[in-house]
């Protein structure tokens, strides 16, 4: 009796039944971990950008104002640029966030701006005039601000990379890995450097 009622229903009605069974299916399976902890980790990277490019758009304003104060530091504010150039230069797009050695590249970028910047900051002692001035001061606070979500971006990057490759490595999903998405590989995460386990300070 049931056969003969699936049998006279309309193909379409059928069909739509088959895709949400599957739908089920596959949901409880694990099939939709490994595509969806793979776009997290992609998020988590545009994030991650998105706050060194902040970093990098209040660079000038800081060179800038630091000039006004300090122009014999001319060697310390050629290096800032330079190193900003650089930065801006190395980038990296959703798809190659497998290749370690293009993360790698993005973060010794990223770590000379930071060691560059570090040397402008610390200029201002020497520069009573430029601590107090209020240009200053406001670009003080957002940097403060933007290398913490500096921090935070990459830490939840490392949080979600890590349960994509491990969604790759682990059952049921490895079967998935294994068959339905073969091309999906396991993303680099940042490597750790000496200091980096605390922002850099920019403490004036």
């Amino acid at each position: 009796m049931a056969l003969n009622i699936v049998a006279i229903l309309p193909v379409r009605v059928r069909v739509l039944a088959g895709v949400i069974l599957l739908g089920l299916v596959t949901a409880g399976c694990g099939y939709n971990a490994i595509p969806t902890l793979e776009e997290r980790a992609r998020a988590q990277w545009s994030e991650v950008q998105n706050q060194y490019q902040r970093r990098t758009d209040l660079i000038p304003n800081l060179v800038a104002t630091v000039q006004g104060y300090a122009k014999q530091e001319k060697d310390v504010l050629i290096a800032v640029v330079e190193a900003r150039a650089k930065a801006t230069q190395v980038r990296i797009d959703a798809s190659q966030l497998t290749d370690p050695e293009k993360l790698k590249q993005f973060q010794d970028a990223q770590g000379q701006l930071s060691g560059a910047l570090g040397r402008l900051l610390a200029v201002s002692e020497n520069y009573p005039d430029l601590k107090s001035n209020q240009n200053f001061l406001a670009l003080q606070s957002q940097l403060e601000g933007t290398e913490n979500r500096i921090a935070v971006s990459r830490r939840d990057y490392i949080e979600a990379v890590r349960e994509y490759n491990t969604s790759l490595r682990t059952l049921p999903t490895m079967l998935w890995a294994m068959t339905a998405f073969r091309s999906s590989q396991p993303m680099a995460a940042f490597t750790a450097t000496e200091g980096s386990q605390t922002p850099p300070a920019v403490k004036f």
